[in-house]
């Protein structure tokens, strides 16, 4: 094996332990470094940073069934995410968009694994109803730094806006909301929640869904994907063939119900699963 490159350890590895019935010698590990920056439920970090969330139980589970594969996560931010890739500083993103400006680089993408949304969120006042979300443009919004918005795509794209569009960034989720419970239109009116991370925050503290008022239609819609560096140690399709007995066996949808998050609409269909 120490004449292998990594990519090539890495194949090894996969068909010895994710063929049935095939003897093998434990072979020495090989790593895989996995970029992941906060985006809730998927991915948090606890007080000393530690990953918490469905990457966190997925890595746990892979490794499970590949010991000689190791996943060591390597913190970026939203914006950031770009400028570490380029400097490989980590090769692999899981549950990511290829929309989301990664169309001029070298990768490999999976089929989808998971879909999400992002919602409009208000406070809920005496004569405001959901008509409070018509004209986005014209509100005070706040939203992740970093984060790809259809509200800001939207505004871009438009050959006439309204006007500049007033959008404050913080970088957690729980500090918007806070500003929008505490009621200051001159800072924010609307928060752009990701919709798995707010019916997580309302299941915990159920007393706020009388208190928010959330747009049934959403900003954006989205699929999730394993996003790969080309030529790097493990592509998307290594990483497909890595889930699939954990997706055979119904352990990645139990996690995925775990923390309230939804498959693809379709499933799993495109991973070709036996």
């Amino acid at each position: 094996m120490a004449d292998l490159n990594l990519r090539q350890r890495i194949l090894l590895i996969l068909a010895l332990y994710l063929s049935p019935g095939m003897s093998y010698s434990a072979p020495p590990v090989s790593q895989i470094v996995v970029g992941a920056y906060y985006f809730p439920p998927v991915v948090d970090f606890g007080p000393e940073q530690q990953p918490v969330g469905l990457l966190a139980d997925l890595m746990q589970q892979l490794e499970a069934d590949a010991p000689g594969i190791h996943f060591r996560i390597f913190h970026t931010s939203p914006k950031r995410r770009y400028l570490d890739f380029d400097a490989g500083l980590y090769d692999v993103i899981f549950f990511e968009n290829p929309d989301w400006g990664w169309g001029s680089r070298e990768i490999s993408v999976s089929p989808p694994l998971l879909r999400d949304q992002d919602v409009y969120v208000a406070l809920r006042k005496p004569g405001r109803n959901l008509s409070f979300f018509d004209r986005i443009e014209d509100r005070k919004i706040v939203a992740l730094a970093g984060y790809r918005y259809g509200f800001i795509d939207r505004a871009v794209d438009s050959s006439n806006p309204s006007r500049a569009l007033s959008v404050e960034f913080s970088d957690n989720n729980n500090r918007n909301l806070r500003l929008i419970k505490a009621d200051r239109p001159s800072v924010a009116e609307i928060a752009v929640i990701n919709r798995s991370f707010l019916e997580q925050h309302l299941a915990r503290h159920p007393e706020d869904r009388d208190l928010l008022l959330v747009s049934e239609q959403p900003d954006q819609s989205y699929l999730l994907r394993i996003i790969a560096r080309k030529g790097g140690p493990a592509s998307a399709d290594d990483l497909t063939r890595m889930l699939k007995p954990v997706i055979a066996d119904g352990r990645y949808q139990q996690m995925v119900r775990k923390w309230g998050l939804q498959l693809p609409e379709n499933g799993l269909a495109g991973l070709n699963l036996p």
